[in-house]
Parts: C-alpha cells; structure tokens; sequence
C-alpha cells in the first residue's frame, strides 16, 4: 500500500506551476512499540482528559482547544477556526531563490521529504523544474506550511523525483560558539595527529546505509522472544568502561598495534618517528620518563 502523503499542493517556478505531493522519508512501521496495560487484569489502557477543577472525564464533543490570554483566563478556539487560518504557502510552494546546497549549515536541516508530482498532467512542469536545477547545480528555497506551521524549505533535485528538507528557524537554532566556547585551545603534537591520521586511514571505506542496524532494538526484540518462549530475560551486556589514557601517545600505538593484528599489515611509521622516538612496550601504561634522546610527548 503506498504511502500517505505528508501534504499536497502546488510547486511553483515563476509562471510554472505543477501539483505535488509529499512522502515522508522515513518509516517507524519496524519500530517496537509497547501498549500499556493494566498490571492486574491484563487489559490495555487509554487516556482520558478530565476536567482539571472537578476531576470528571470529558467528552470529545465537550473538548475545545484554549489559548490563555491572562492568568487562569482562556481565549476559546474551535477547531474549524484553525482550519480555516490558510496563507499562501498552505497550498503553494513558491521556488523564489537558489542556492548551492552545501552553503547550508546541517545545523539547520531538519527533516527530508519525497518530493512527486501529484498527477500525469504535473509530470511535464515537474521534470523541467528539476532537470532545470540539476544543470544549474541549484537548490531551491521556498515556505510551506506543514503541520499547522510554516516553515522555510530547501527543494533539490533527487534522481526521477525531488528531496524537500525543511529549515530550522535561526532564532531556534543554538550556534555552536555557544557551546564550543567552554573548550580550552590545545596544542596538539605533530607526531600524535601522524598516528590518528594513519588510525583514520587504515578504517576509511564508503558509507554504506546497510551495514547499520539497530542493536538495541535488536536486544528488545530478543527479551520479547525469550519472554514469550518463558525463558528468562538474557543477561544484559554491559560495555566495559575505558581505562583512564595515562599516555595519549601509547594509547594511540595501541590502537595502530590492534589494527594491524586485526588486518595482519606491519605497523606503519608516523612522519616524525625516528629511531630515537620509538614508544615503551605497549604492556606499559604509566606515563614514560621523559629521555633526552626522546621526543616530546604529551599526556592527556
């Protein structure tokens, strides 16, 4: 069965307009959910509103949603007054800038949308659109209401369809200067960042969406099985915590030293590591007296 569009409207290029529709890009239909249920009988459980004063539960029909407008004092609105609140962009997603797409911060990416044309009569004005913007190597930017809000989009163009992200507002978004600031500037050695370059090197591949997969969810699905079989839960695998790093710069030969047991490669020398630079053994962990012969080295 296909999926329910998200919205549907009209994608707008200046004179050139075509029906759309919105997919959601991502699917929880695999996700494990639980219901609640009464402990002593068994039976699952739903939500009621009460009345907050009296304690009574309330109707559907005796709901109304409420905007305060002072202390304790509500501004009623009916539902069909909401609906009725339509702008421009509840209908039409007007293309009225282009951008490159990398000059956009992830930071202010939210969430992705299929972009397709609604009807056969749209596929034309569709295709030129986004064949237009694949030559020009452009992304677009508009508004749309979504969700009973509206929020700025970025259009580009995504094989025989289109991607729409939607945009955190800059007044949302906290910058990271904000946060980063805390950090104290370090200066690293040379011969370190050698080694986390060759770590780095020896572990690069291609992202490959597949070879991902949710442990966790994995690990519920196991504790259902076995509950439903009557066995007991499996013991939980807790990761073991990380010993305190006395020398980052044998921490670091460590980690190249397992790689290259694991692959069966011969350790590569760092760019500055001469015969006088060699590391203690590996089995050491306190920090070594520093020698004259010896570069260098900073502990964490």
């Amino acid at each position: 069965m296909a999926p329910r569009p998200a919205w549907k409207g009209y994608l707008k290029l200046s004179l050139v307009t075509c029906s759309v529709e919105l997919t959601n890009v991502v699917t929880h239909a695999e996700k494990v959910s639980f219901r609640i249920l009464n402990r002593k009988t068994g039976n699952p459980v739903k939500r009621i509103y009460v009345d907050a004063e009296t304690g009574k539960p309330l109707d559907d029909d005796d709901q109304i949603k409420g905007y305060e407008v002072d202390s304790g004092e509500y501004l009623h609105i009916e539902e069909e007054e909401i609906e009725a609140v339509q702008i421009e962009s509840s209908n039409m997603m007007s293309l009225d800038g282009f951008v490159d797409k990398a000059s956009i911060r992830q930071i202010y990416l939210d969430t992705p949308y299929y972009m397709t044309p609604a009807d056969k009569v749209s596929e034309d004005a569709f295709a030129v659109i986004r064949d237009a913007m694949a030559e020009k190597k452009k992304a677009g930017l508009a508004r749309i209401v979504l969700y009973r809000r509206e929020r700025p989009v970025i259009v580009e163009p995504l094989g025989k369809g289109m991607l729409l992200t939607t945009l955190r507002y800059d007044a949302t978004v906290r910058q990271p200067d904000a946060v980063f600031d805390g950090i104290q500037k370090v200066k690293t050695d040379q011969e370190m960042i050698d080694l986390a370059e060759t770590i780095i090197d020896k572990k690069k591949g291609k992202f490959d969406p597949a070879e991902f997969d949710d442990k966790y969810e994995e690990a519920l699905l196991e504790l259902i099985r076995a509950k439903k079989a009557g066995r007991r839960a499996p013991k939980p695998k807790k990761a073991e915590k990380p010993s305190n790093v006395v020398n980052l710069f044998d921490a670091l030969k460590k980690s190249l030293a397992a790689d290259n047991d694991q692959d069966g490669s011969a350790a590569p020398k760092s760019k500055r590591t001469t015969a006088k630079s060699k590391a203690k053994p590996a089995s050491k962990t306190k920090a070594e007296p520093k020698s004259k012969a010896a570069p260098k080295r900073k502990s964490a």
